[in-house]
Parts: structure tokens; C-alpha cells; sequence
């Protein structure tokens, strides 16, 4: 149930919600949508300098820089984790994806915590990190995609863990997919380097798909960093 009343009161001062504005589609009455984007935005800019918008309002940059957008390190640095870009004489198209996205992706190490597959030659691996607790979780980081075979993993010897039951465990897959992954847990031994994009949740979790990168037997878990909330 949402918070109503004081409740909601006390949620707003603990959670504080922005409005971040990208486009208009309406101005005064007038539909907008028909307007190229340069126009669209140059009255979106217009509408926060003459009402002198500030927080919990908020414009979302933007750039015609092409040198800007060629420095992802910058922007990833304060929590970007990407950019989405558009034709400036491009109209709205209602129910179209107009924008395209470019992530900044980065290379990361986990730990091999369960398989879907045989631990052979498994499909899909989750991946996980300790936290500071020194509790290592399956869910701590999403798997390579589903369906990609990582044969390579045949000379790694996954071995079922012997602490609780290998097989019969089940996870939400939780990456914008209902499905559900039946899955084998491993001893949470085996390294691995993964391709990531910057996206983080609440909890320090990557919220997208990683990339089966290579195995990194040179390293231990201990050589893994803990998951840590993002700043």
C-alpha cells in the first residue's frame, strides 16, 4: 500500500523524488510533439529559466558536443551509466523508440556461485561477490545470457557444493525477464572476468546481463571485491 499523510511525509524526507524533464509534448495548450526535437528542447530550457525551476526539479543535460560524448569516463565517473541520443529534426513518435542508447560497459571480476546446465558445460553462470558480512550471494550479480554455451568451462571442474544440495535451487532471473533459472550451485571457488555495464541497483548489484569475458584461475576469491552499495 502506498504511504498516505504523515507516512507520506516521512517517506519524502527519507526518499526524496526528482523530476527529470528530457522532453515536452505539450507547451500552454499546444501539442509539441509534431516540433523537431531542437525545437522541443530549446522550449523545455525556456520553461525552466523563466519559471526558475530547481529542485525537486530538474533538466537533464544534454549535448550536440561530439567531444563530450566521446569522454564516457568522465560522465561514468559521477554515476552515468550511459548516454541516449537523437536526430535533433526528428519528431515525437508516440509508442517508437526514438532515442538510442550507448552504454559504458567495464570489465569486472566475481565468483562462480551456481550453473544452469551441467557444471561440465554449463549454459549460464550467476555470478557473485561477498559482501562486507563476508555472505556470498548467487543474486549478488546477474549471469551470462542465457542460452550462451561456455564450453571452456569444461576444463575448470565446477564442483557441486557439498554444504547445501547442488541441484533443486531456483532463481528469478530479475534482469527485465520473468524467467525463472533452474540452477546447480557450485563450491564458490572459480574467477571470473566479466563485461558489465556501469548500472548498479540499490545494493551494489549489476542490473543487466554480464558478458562471459575469460576465467581467471590466477585469482582466488578473496582477490574479488566486495559488492558495495553505489555512492
Amino acid at each position: 500500500m502506498p504511504e498516505r499523510g504523515a507516512g507520506a511525509a516521512r517517506a519524502a524526507e527519507e526518499w526524496p523524488a526528482h523530476f527529470v524533464a528530457f522532453d515536452l509534448l505539450r507547451l500552454s495548450g499546444t501539442d509539441t510533439t509534431g516540433w523537431p526535437y531542437r525545437r522541443r528542447r530549446a522550449a523545455l530550457e525556456s520553461v525552466f529559466a523563466a519559471r526558475q525551476l530547481s529542485a525537486p526539479w530538474a533538466l537533464c543535460p544534454s549535448t550536440t558536443e561530439a567531444d563530450v560524448v566521446r569522454e564516457p569516463p568522465k560522465w561514468a565517473s559521477v554515476g552515468m551509466e550511459g548516454v541516449v541520443f537523437k536526430r535533433l529534426d526528428e519528431a515525437y513518435r508516440p509508442s517508437v523508440r526514438g532515442w538510442q542508447k550507448y552504454k559504458v560497459r567495464e570489465t569486472s571480476e566475481a565468483i562462480v556461485g551456481a550453473v544452469t546446465g551441467s557444471p561440465a558445460a554449463p549454459r549460464t553462470l550467476l555470478l557473485g561477490r561477498y559482501d562486507d558480512q563476508a555472505a556470498f550471494s548467487t543474486s549478488a550479480a546477474p549471469a551470462l545470457s542465457p542460452g550462451q554455451r561456455v564450453l571452456q568451462w569444461a576444463d575448470f571442474s565446477l564442483r557441486p557444493s557439498a554444504a547445501i544440495p547442488g541441484r533443486g535451487w531456483s532463481f528469478d532471473a530479475g534482469w527485465g525477464t520473468r524467467e525463472t533459472l533452474n540452477v546447480t550451485l557450485v563450491r564458490p571457488e572459480l574467477v571470473v572476468e566479466a563485461g558489465v555495464d556501469v548500472a548498479r541497483d540499490a545494493s551494489g548489484r549489476w542490473r543487466h546481463p554480464a558478458r562471459w569475458h575469460r576465467a581467471r584461475p590466477d585469482l582466488s576469491p578473496a582477490d574479488v571485491p566486495h559488492v558495495t552499495p553505489p555512492l
